[in-house]
């Protein structure tokens, strides 16, 4: 019996993009192959002018004087064109074949159109044993290269050209998306202030990506009392962004309960983002509800940063967590802190992105830079000193923004009082004295 004919398969022209097998390895490709010319300005005229070709690179060194780089209209590597000083051993290299070949995916047209444009070849394209198309041809010092064609290739060039427009298209599409998405959640924050007697009030959130996690709004309960919500969701870019929606969704929803029942109105909320989402997924929340009326401050830290008080006599106050965060609990209490305010006050909310933002050093801009850029803009309004503390955080860090910058500030205005002013203080003492600690799982 005459043995299984064995199943045979062309080699591969070009490699296919694979995961590297040594990712922690450098980097490496080819980068160009050299040619020895003449004169630099007559070979860029036939290069760019009768091939296509373009300039990528052009500098000097003082080793081998000018080093210009140029690269045909598709690929990636270069040719690298130096001329070589007269009776120097690069000189005599010039006219040679350089054993470069060119592809083509359609190698009779590229010939056709190159010698209109007066390139000189050995031959016209002509058959090999091997099924390729070959037809040399020569610069204008006579260094020697071939173009090269073949059906295999064609189809190989055509492959990944349709590869490469479909990941364009998707990259469109997607940065699309994005940018809707961006869109969409720029009208989830507050697009109106309600308007009060005793408070002027402003927020900003930077985000680092098309979109983030960090959330603020204000939200008018009626009768003079304005609730002012932050928020820092755990986790960055749509998986973020998703959340915050949940989260502001839900703080919307039950915002009525907010102004005659705050701790139901927070517990309602934890118990809505629990159940609307995944097991790690939590987020710090500073709510605060002011009276107009009073000026009087009444706050939940549900696992958030310190509020930071500037008094009108220059002393500072911290609002520190009361209870843990929302979202990671079903079972969730806080208690609801009163702070009473007079004119004069500057209170402030922020999220981590303002704290932790670095510099060169990774040194962090930290509580007590904001703090100081607090008092120095102290005397500005709200929108202004928000302008002025971003513009501080960039100068301080500078490079790529890595988190979401976010920010309430409220300044106490000399409004009349419809009751009698009591003096600053916190009533309760049932602060904690540091953020509390977050679990990474709910509890069932």
């Amino acid at each position: 019996m005459k043995p299984e004919p064995q199943a045979t398969s062309s080699p591969r022209i070009f490699a296919e993009l694979a995961e590297r097998e040594c990712p922690e390895c450098p980097y490496l490709r080819i980068f160009k192959s050299t040619v020895y010319v003449r004169d630099h300005e007559k070979s860029l005229k036939f290069y760019i002018d009768q091939l296509g070709f373009s300039i990528v690179a052009d500098a000097r060194f003082d080793f081998d004087g000018r080093w210009v780089a140029i690269a045909p209209p598709d690929g990636s590597a270069v040719l690298a064109l130096i001329a070589p000083k007269r009776g120097s051993e690069n000189y005599k290299l010039i006219g040679r074949n350089t054993q470069i070949g060119f592809i083509s995916e359609d190698i009779n047209t590229t010939y056709e159109l190159w010698q209109r444009r007066g390139v000189r070849f050995h031959h016209p394209p002509q058959q090999t044993i091997f099924g390729a198309t070959v037809a040399g041809f020569y610069d204008i010092d006579g260094n020697s290269f071939e173009l090269l064609g073949s059906d295999q290739i064609s189809r190989e060039i055509e492959r990944q050209r349709r590869d490469a427009t479909e990941k364009i298209e998707s990259e469109r599409r997607a940065a699309q998306e994005l940018e809707i998405a961006r869109q969409v959640q720029a009208r989830l924050f507050p697009q109106t202030l309600p308007p009060l007697e005793t408070l002027d009030y402003a927020g900003i959130c930077i985000q680092a990506r098309h979109v983030g996690g960090d959330y603020y709004d204000f939200l008018s309960l009626g009768h003079g009392r304005l609730g002012l919500v932050i928020g820092d969701i755990a986790g960055k870019g749509i998986a973020g962004a998703l959340l915050m929606a949940n989260l502001q969704a839900n703080l919307r929803s039950q915002f009525t309960l907010a102004r005659d029942e705050p701790h139901s109105f927070l517990q309602s909320v934890n118990r809505l983002f629990y159940q609307n989402t995944t097991d790690s997924a939590y987020a710090t929340v500073f709510f605060a509800d002011y009276d107009d009326s009073a000026r009087l401050l009444r706050y939940a830290n549900c696992g958030h940063l310190c509020a930071i008080l500037l008094r009108h006599n220059g002393s500072i106050e911290r609002l520190h967590s009361t209870t843990t965060v929302l979202g990671l609990f079903e079972e969730w209490h806080s208690p609801i802190v009163e702070c009473q305010l007079a004119a004069g006050d500057l209170f402030t909310l922020y999220t981590d992105g303002v704290t932790e933002s670095f510099n060169e050093s990774e040194e962090e801009f930290g509580e007590d830079r904001l703090i100081a850029a607090l008092q120095r803009n102290s005397d500005l309004p709200p929108q202004a000193l928000l302008s002025a503390i971003v513009d501080e955080i960039k100068i301080f860090s500078p490079h790529e923004q890595h988190d979401d910058i976010t920010l309430i500030v409220a300044k106490c205005t000399p409004a009349r009082l419809k009751q009698q002013q009591i003096p600053p203080a916190v009533r309760t003492t049932t602060l904690s004295k540091s953020r509390s600690k977050v679990r990474t799982a709910k509890l069932t």
